[in-house]
């Protein structure tokens, strides 16, 4: 019964998350059912006409849809990251951030909104996240072997220089419609996530993502230290390097589309070991259904509950996710 446990839930999951992202599509200023949201997307499958008028019908499959896509593969992917960097760092504090990659991801968004290309924003940010994870492993590598202590100290130092420079340059040019854009970048925002957004999380989904989770066995060795993960097999640098490429490469795709939204990679992997334990077989798709499910919510939230205002989708994952993880804390705390 217990190894079929982490199926049933990745089975719930799974349901539980095709039945919220159909209802989250009818939450908004426009009443359109669920019926009508299943006809819809069915007429623009190939099955049917779709049941609702033309302009109803683009709000549907051109403005709430995307968004709720983008929004569970963007939860989805974070949270694998976070697992995958408090795996590789052994530090339960680790989240998807931790080389730079949201810092520099913003330095790139920043930089082109400055300069009035906002439709290379994904592109750019992708690039500074890219840009980012190489300066933190250079400069963990100029202090010896790469270890996760050095690698977690030159992200820090990579994040706060990006951190600077994207603080002077908002403070020195930013202005009005520049201004109000860049601060709902920097607190996470999918408010302008259409079909191209859904395509970029996707496919870092099936890239990187994928792979990422058939590593399960692989990160359960990192868990008992370098000396017994070699011991096992695993070739300790050369997945340790591969495993940071593919969690940047899966983090920068989600970063260039979303902005930086906290806690989702932090809070989440630790709520899922709660349910199914510390195993990475279970422990990485489980914590990509709750991921996916989490954000999808949160955005729903944050476009919804003060309307005709919208919130950046940051600030209420930064809400939930606080209380969250100081709930978790003290937990582990009494269990220990």
């Amino acid at each position: 019964m217990a190894r079929r446990r982490p199926a049933l839930i990745g089975l719930l999951l799974a349901i539980a998350l095709v039945a919220s992202i159909v209802v989250a599509v009818t939450i908004g200023p426009a009443d359109i059912t669920f019926g009508e949201v299943w006809g819809s997307i069915g007429s623009h499958l190939g099955f049917g006409t779709s049941p609702l008028p033309l302009l109803r019908d683009g709000i549907v499959w051109e403005i709430r849809l995307p968004r709720v896509l983008t929004a569970a593969a963007v939860g989805a992917g974070l949270a694998i990251a976070g697992a995958v960097m408090q795996a590789i760092t052994r530090n339960p504090l680790a989240d998807p951030y931790l080389l730079g990659l949201s810092s520099g991801a913003s330095l790139g968004a920043v930089s082109v909104v400055i300069l009035g290309v906002s439709l290379l924003l994904p592109a750019a940010a992708f690039l500074g996240a890219m840009v980012a994870l190489v300066l933190t492993l250079a400069l963990a590598s100029s202090l010896g072997a790469i270890t996760p202590t050095r690698t977690v100290l030159a992200g820090l130092a990579v994040s706060s220089l990006a951190g600077a420079i994207t603080s002077l340059i908002i403070f020195w040019t930013a202005t009005g419609d520049s201004y109000r854009e860049i601060l709902g970048w920097l607190l996470g925002s999918l408010a302008g996530a259409r079909w191209p957004a859904v395509a970029i999380a996707v496919v870092a989904l099936v890239v990187a993502g994928i792979p990422i989770m058939l590593t399960g066995r692989v990160l359960d060795a990192f868990a008992f230290g370098d000396v017994s993960a070699a011991s096992l097999g695993v070739n300790v640098s050369a997945t340790r390097w591969g495993l940071l490429a593919a969690t940047a490469l899966l983090t920068g795709a989600m970063v260039s589309v979303s902005g930086s939204i906290g806690f989702v990679g932090l809070i989440l992997p630790h709520a899922v070991r709660l349910l199914v334990g510390p195993g990475h077989r279970a422990l990485l798709p489980l914590s990509a259904l709750v991921g996916a499910i989490f954000l999808l919510w949160a955005d729903t939230a944050a476009r919804s509950l003060f309307d005709p205002r919208e919130l950046p989708v940051g600030i209420v994952t930064a809400i939930i996710g606080a209380p969250l993880f100081a709930l978790l804390l003290s937990r582990r705390r009494s269990e220990t």
